[in-house]
């Protein structure tokens, strides 16, 4: 599976503004174009972005000078499958439409290796529901994939 920058864009400018707009009492809106210049992200490509995030109700927009955006909620109440969904960016590991019954073989047939795909975009999906924005910001999502239980390491070890 690979994300597209669509997706990789939203939560680099979203950990930006989350590491940018300071504290939830003193928060201040940040301009998309100093968060393009340090995210090396084009602005109209932000803008794009941003107006999903504001639809999708994880920022809010401030108008006029010193305007820029917000984020919504706390950063900690921010999960980073909610930025990928609201721009659109499907967390999918099959070339099968999700919910339909048609494959993508030939036939119309599901292959043989759907359903390890399938259960590989839900872990995905739950992986990236259980990381908050603030996870990110604050650098503590290095060691949270663990192996689901013992029999990995007994396995490894023989």
């Amino acid at each position: 599976m690979r994300l597209s920058t669509k997706g990789r864009y939203a939560v680099m400018a979203m950990a930006d503004l989350a590491g940018n707009q300071g504290s939830e009492s003193s928060s201040k809106p940040v301009a998309l174009a100093d968060i393009a210049e340090r995210q090396d992200i084009s602005l109209s490509y932000l803008e794009q972005l941003f107006a999903k995030l504001r639809r999708g109700g994880l920022v809010t927009s401030v108008r006029g000078p010193g305007g820029g955006y917000r984020l919504s909620r706390v950063a900690s109440d921010l999960r980073i499958a909610d930025i990928i969904m609201a721009v659109d960016e499907p967390i999918a590991t099959t070339r099968c439409k999700p919910g339909s019954a048609k494959g993508c073989t030939k036939t119309g047939a599901r292959c043989v290796t759907h359903d390890l795909w399938e259960e590989l975009g839900q872990q995905i999906h739950v992986f990236l529901s259980s990381v908050s924005l603030a996870d990110v910001v604050e650098r503590k999502v290095l060691g949270r994939a663990r192996p689901c239980n013992d029999s990995m390491a007994e396995v490894a070890a023989e």
